[in-house]
Parts: C-alpha cells; structure tokens; sequence
C-alpha cells in the first residue's frame, strides 16, 4: 500500500513538472489517500498485537 502510495506520488511529481496540472491534482489526492489508510492500517496492527501480547501475560 505504501508502495503505491509512493508510486501515485512519482506520478504526480512528474506530471506536474510537465505542466499537466489535473493530473497532478488527482495524483496527489490518490497518494495522500492511501497513505492515509496505510497509516490508519498500521495503527490498528499495533495495537492489535500490543493487545494480544497484554492477553497472552494476563494468562499467565
């Protein structure tokens, strides 16, 4: 996901140097959205595990 982000980033960064400014818009929008929920991604994976570890020493 972060990857694609970053792609949809390269595109636009190129897009805008060649003047094509919708492109770009739409390719900034489309990477600052799935960067977005890679983060919102990742938060719930770590306190997802966080929350496994606290159950995995509460059975202990």
């Amino acid at each position: 996901m972060l990857q694609l982000s970053l792609s949809f980033l390269g595109i636009a960064i190129i897009a805008g140097i060649l003047g094509l400014s919708g492109v770009a818009a739409v390719g900034t929008n489309i990477a600052q959205l799935l960067f977005l929920i890679f983060i919102v991604l990742f938060i719930f994976y770590i306190l997802s595990r966080n929350a496994k570890a606290i159950e995995k020493k509460l059975e202990e």
